[in-house]
């Protein structure tokens, strides 16, 4: 690659851009959620009971129904990892992780269509709309 005055120029306004995402209320949102998941005492208590019990499963998992206390042992997991996930900081966490992420995908697809059209962006959300969708609509499967 061959450097010359325009690189550095989009060099300077990636930078710029950079700047405006990092100032945005979304990020500023996603820090301070970030901030209090990882202090909360009940974070870290429900995350340790997790663990705990994951743990426990994954040393009978290998053995299946067959292991003492598998569908228990199981359940345990699937609880405390419930338990986590409802948490009121780790849901707003993950809210303002999905907005950040969105962010993110906009702004990728948004230079890959300045370019081409035919670009393929992988945005990090699967729900994302990724524009002209090529392929067969469902009806190219043999049935």
């Amino acid at each position: 690659m061959i450097i010359t005055e325009k690189l550095f120029e989009i060099e300077d306004q990636v930078e710029n851009l950079v700047s405006a995402i990092l100032a945005s209320d979304s990020i500023t949102l996603y820090k301070k959620n970030r901030e209090a998941m990882y202090t909360s005492q009940d974070i870290m208590e429900k995350q340790k009971t997790f663990l705990s019990a994951k743990e426990s499963f994954e040393r009978i998992e290998p053995y299946g129904n067959h292991a003492p206390d598998f569908r228990t042992k199981q359940r345990a997991v699937r609880q405390a990892k419930r338990a986590l996930d409802m948490s009121e900081e780790v849901a707003e966490f993950r809210f303002s992780e999905t907005e950040v992420q969105t962010i993110l995908d906009v702004i990728g697809l948004s230079v890959a269509k300045t370019i081409s059209e035919d670009i393929k962006v992988n945005a990090g959300n699967p729900f994302f709309e990724k524009g002209k969708h090529s392929g067969c609509g469902g009806s190219c499967h043999a049935s």
